[in-house]
């Protein structure tokens, strides 16, 4: 829906009064006395509207308690520029407006959606101050009642919610403890491997040149061991079965020179593109009796060069982990800044990489021309967490994990598809509420959507949505690409769940 964006609230019609049996009419006072309902009628009046007017909008100060009498009004959420209808009602009583007036200054009081008029309406109007005096007066138990658990919800949700990201971030810390193991490990493993091939390298160079070699055999022999350098580092990496092959060539080679142990060269030197008839070539020039040190010493000179790139692989992977970490956590960002939705996602990736099952494949269909988005690059991988963790839990270990990304107008969209059991039609509109889980106890907190919709919805102006089917489930979020001005307070009340509720069928 892309209806402009109302303007300011014509005047209203002069207004009426209503009697208090008239009030009672009305299922919101119909429990009231008679006193309660003489007060009501003499602070408050009947006014009208007409059909495609706002009753009031969203972000203008809460001044006014509205009471249906009659006609069709429907409730609007301002996202991205655009207004999205949440709700539309005939029934007579239904109300709207300033319905926290009695929390007074503790919380903004402004309008949190727009209400507009689809037909002619009539209704009863009690300004807020009244309304708010009225609930403190008449209803004080249900006023601490209602008090308690607005405060207490929100006290709730901050606690559990950073509860969430500590557990959230120890998950992510040990997977990403393991995954710097692996390299760090097989850097030191290769470290000492190289200590002592530069041991027996010297130990080999040594026998060599004990002064049974004249300077240009020596200066040669150096040569070759560049060429083996160069060799070895443009290898073919050959397939299990050629390597074999090769390995038994080259060791029958080595027999037939009389080279003990071939057998333990041999993979070495295959391993950097070695075979007998280079090795003939290299040490034409030794004597037969120092030709096996030689072989040696070039066997060496190769596996110190795998080596060295063996640390190299392992250290670049270390500083392609601590890279992405710092991608994920944002830490040397500003807080909102233009960011590449593709880096968050990869980054996002790299930090639950642990958690992918290896029965799970992931694919993306980026679109790499899309523009950088004004955003809270953290809080947005926050959201990538929350989805890609849930899809991977809908799969059971099995199946297609899919990001995608593409562009519509001045909106950027990201896709985050699985292949899992899908979402229950009468669970799917609940599943932005908060505290609402479909894991087994103490298993979730049932905030992670929640938090996800918070964060696109009311920090970023987006929106959030999903469509699911048994075997294809998508959740796709859409940013804008122009940075909005002001941020929207989240909609409150039985507006915000229906709001939530209507979303989620995407």
């Amino acid at each position: 829906m892309n209806a402009p964006s109302p303007g300011p609230s014509p005047s209203p019609t002069p207004s009426a009064r209503l009697t208090p049996a008239e009030l009672r009419t009305l299922f919101l006072f119909e429990a009231l006395d008679d006193e309660q309902l003489a007060w009501l009628a003499e602070r408050g009046r009947v006014e009208t509207r007409q059909g495609g007017t706002p009753v009031y909008s969203q972000g203008e100060p809460a001044t006014c308690f509205f009471v249906l009498l009659s006609g069709t009004v429907a409730v609007l959420r301002r996202l991205h520029g655009d207004d999205i209808e949440l709700n539309r009602t005939e029934q007579r009583g239904v109300y709207a407006g300033a319905t926290q007036a009695y929390l007074g200054d503790r919380v903004d009081q402004v309008y949190p959606n727009t209400l507009r008029a689809i037909t002619d309406l009539e209704l009863f109007v009690l300004p807020a101050e009244e309304f708010a005096h009225a609930v403190r007066t008449w209803f004080p138990m249900a006023l601490h009642l209602l008090e308690g658990l607005f405060f207490g919800t929100r006290a709730s949700n901050t606690i559990i919610g950073e509860r969430e990201r500590l557990v959230a971030l120890g998950s992510l810390a040990a997977g990403l403890t393991h995954e710097l193991n692996n390299p760090a490990a097989a850097a030191v493993r290769a470290t000492d491997s190289l200590r002592d091939r530069v041991t027996g390298m010297r130990h080999k160079l040594a026998l060599i040149a004990d002064g049974r070699l004249d300077g240009t055999r020596l200066h040669h022999l150096v040569e070759m061991q560049d060429a083996a350098v160069k060799r070895a580092t443009t290898a073919r990496t050959l397939s299990a079965l050629e390597a074999s092959d090769a390995e038994d060539e080259l060791t029958d080679w080595l027999a037939e020179q009389g080279i003990s142990q071939g057998w333990d060269l041999a993979p070495t030197l295959v391993a950097g593109g070695i075979d007998g008839q280079w090795l003939s070539d290299a040490i034409e020039s030794v004597e037969e009796e120092n030709r096996e040190a030689a072989v040696r010493w070039l066997a060496y000179t190769i596996d110190t060069e795998l080596l060295m790139g063996e640390i190299e692989d392992s250290v670049s992977r270390i500083s392609g982990l601590v890279g992405a970490a710092r991608q994920y956590s944002q830490l040397d960002r500003a807080s909102q800044q233009p960011v590449d939705v593709h880096e968050l996602l990869d980054a996002t990736l790299v930090m639950l990489q642990a958690k992918i099952p290896p029965g799970v494949e992931v694919v993306k269909e980026y679109d790499r021309s899309l523009p950088l988005v004004p955003a809270y690059g953290a809080e947005l991988n926050q959201v990538w967490t929350n989805l890609i963790d849930n899809a991977l839990g809908a799969m059971d270990g099995k199946g297609t994990l899919t990001l995608a990304t593409w562009q519509d107008g001045d909106r950027l969209f990201v896709e985050v598809r699985d292949t899992g059991r899908g979402i229950p039609p009468d669970i799917r509109p609940r599943i932005f509420e908060p505290f609402f889980t479909t894991k087994p106890v103490g298993e979730g907190t049932g905030l992670g959507l929640d938090i996800s919709y918070r964060i696109v919805v009311n920090k970023h102006h987006g929106d959030i949505r999903v469509d699911s089917t048994p075997g294809d489930t998508r959740f796709r979020v859409c940013l804008p690409i122009t940075q909005l001005p002001g941020g929207d307070e989240p909609a409150s009340g039985a507006a915000a769940e229906k709001g939530r509720g209507r979303q989620s069928h995407g």
